[in-house]
């Protein structure tokens, strides 16, 4: 089952210009700037209740981020979920027809387990699923 929204994830062509903006807006600054190298791409992210805004910057042209931005321009590119057990949720939303990007969930920002839905099978829309990794993991 999908618990609640976990962020909602935004490409961004410059991270600290949009830094700048969502610090703004959101009245916080980011809590953690992290790069992901496996995905080519650095993030940050910010609190605001109970869900967090992920700023995604490309760190190289062959990553799935600097794609989405030559297509689509800066904007939501996705929205993560939480839950319990990747591997279930996988097992489940595959049984249920949708497509997923990966066949083993991988290790994504902010100390979580990741998978992605593909956008043509989830309404247009790329949905995350992201468990978090317990502490005793990290090391």
């Amino acid at each position: 089952m999908l618990n609640q929204v976990e962020h909602i994830g935004i490409a961004v062509r410059d991270l600290a210009d949009a830094n700048a903006l969502y610090t703004r807006l959101l009245g916080v600054e980011p809590y953690k700037m992290e790069e992901v190298e496996t995905e080519g791409v650095m993030t940050s992210f910010f609190r605001t209740g109970e869900t967090k805004i992920e700023l995604l910057m490309a760190t190289r042209p062959d990553s799935p981020i600097a794609a989405y931005l030559d297509k689509r321009g800066e904007g939501i590119h996705h929205i993560a979920f939480d839950v319990a057990d990747i591997h279930a949720e996988m097992a489940r939303l595959k049984q249920e027809g949708f497509r997923l990007l990966n066949d083993e969930p991988k290790r994504g920002a902010d100390n979580k387990l990741i998978c992605f839905i593909h956008p043509k099978s989830a309404g247009g829309v790329l949905v995350e699923l992201c468990q978090s990794i317990p502490e005793s993991d990290t090391l």
